[in-house]
């Protein structure tokens, strides 16, 4: 990440951690070289326990966004998703539209990234599998760290940000 692009992010990772503090969610913090894949975590995380996961910032031809959380192994077709969606046309939101809607860059999404969409433009998802595992392990606005939270904590974090998550089985997603 450039200093020039992260300087101009809302929030920084020691306000979502001071946030996080304030909402009384307890958390690790693990430092790292920067993630920018699912192949790049596996390779560097180490021994680091729980479900690791991947997120995905899509959006429809209408401009309604999501985000979706799932396990890094999850294959997810986009066409079944958007069936199990409700029958909407799904692609990847674009770079431009990441960073103002979520304030940030690609390689740092996660759902600490709904700090930043106060307006709750988002539809969260999160993969019923995933929900399952504890710790998970997300992205705090940087790739250059992991947090690991409980499922109940992850839930308590995105409500306070004004989003009614949607738990959701992912596995009829993967479009097999």
């Amino acid at each position: 990440m450039a200093d020039s692009e992260t300087a101009t992010l809302p929030t920084s990772s020691d306000a979502l951690l001071a946030r996080l503090g304030a909402l009384g969610i307890e958390y690790e913090l693990h430092t790292h070289p920067p993630l920018f894949t699912v192949d790049d975590s596996k390779a560097l995380r180490g021994d680091l326990p729980g479900g690791h996961c991947k997120n995905l910032f899509l959006r429809d031809r209408k401009g309604a966004m999501w985000l979706v959380v799932c396990l890094e192994d999850r294959k997810i077709d986009l066409k079944a998703l958007g069936a199990v969606l409700g029958g909407v046309r799904l692609s990847f939101g674009s770079r431009d539209r990441l960073i103002r809607t979520l304030g940030v860059l690609p390689g740092a999404v996660s759902p600490f990234a709904l700090i930043n969409d106060s307006g709750a433009a988002v539809t969260v998802i999160l993969d019923a599998e995933m929900m399952g595992m504890s710790p998970l392990n997300y992205h705090p606005l940087s790739n250059e760290m992991t947090v690991a939270v409980t499922p109940d904590a992850l839930t308590r974090f995105i409500e306070a940000c004004g989003h009614t998550p949607q738990v959701i089985d992912l596995s009829a997603a993967a479009g097999d």
